[in-house]
């Protein structure tokens, strides 16, 4: 009987979150699958106190924290963030409610391997306040969008959407809770489908060479 052939390796992902980390949550779940095609490797925060954070460290994930008040310039701040991102080597980096536009430094590192959820069918509502603003627009219908992450207020190559109708009678509150739910749902998909299409770089489970 011949063997089994080896499972291909699962690529590297590093999440970045500002607050409750629930998109980063159901990443963490979706991985518990062995089938699941990518492994959280790190959640990284640009708050302390994040509670995200707790629950990547509950699951004994690696965590780090950049703030920017640490760093004299937004630059820097960038170089930073660059820096630990790095050093954690991910094929991935995901942006799941990270609250920071990210600069040159981390998308020169990571160009095309940056991943964005927003809360409202773009180009339609960037910015922070998508939700309110599809509401004040009175749109019929809103959404979830994942893209690639560029230098512009989320103005990357769209990924992957999914609708959400505005019901009688919502507001803000109601409506992202509905459109949160969708917004999970999609990024585990979507990260599944484009590691899959471009397979983890197996240089991260060679041996390192020595510099002696």
């Amino acid at each position: 009987m011949p063997a089994a052939a080896p499972a291909a390796p699962r690529s590297r992902v590093v999440v970045l979150l500002s607050g409750a980390g629930t998109l980063c949550a159901a990443l963490l779940v979706a991985t518990d699958d062995a089938g699941y095609p990518a492994e959280v490797v790190a959640v990284g925060a640009d708050r302390p106190d994040a509670a995200g954070l707790a629950t990547a460290r509950a699951r004994g994930i690696d965590t780090f924290v950049t703030p920017l008040r640490d760093h004299p310039d937004r630059a820097a701040w960038d170089r930073a963030l660059a820096a630990e991102l790095s050093a954690r080597r991910p094929d991935w980096v995901v942006s799941a409610g990270f609250m920071k536009l990210l600069g040159p430094a981390v998308l020169d590192a990571f160009g095309g391997r940056v991943l964005n959820t927003h809360p409202a069918l773009l180009p339609a509502f960037p910015g922070a306040h998508a939700v309110r603003d599809a509401l004040a627009a009175g749109v019929a219908t809103t959404g979830a969008t994942v893209h690639l992450v560029d230098a512009g207020l989320d103005t990357g190559p769209v990924v992957a959407q999914r609708v959400v109708p505005v019901l009688p009678g919502d507001d803000e509150a109601r409506l992202h809770e509905r459109i949160k739910t969708v917004e999970r749902e999609l990024l585990v998909h979507t990260l599944a489908d484009l590691v899959t299409q471009v397979p983890a770089d197996t240089t991260h489970d060679r041996p390192q060479e020595s510099t002696r």
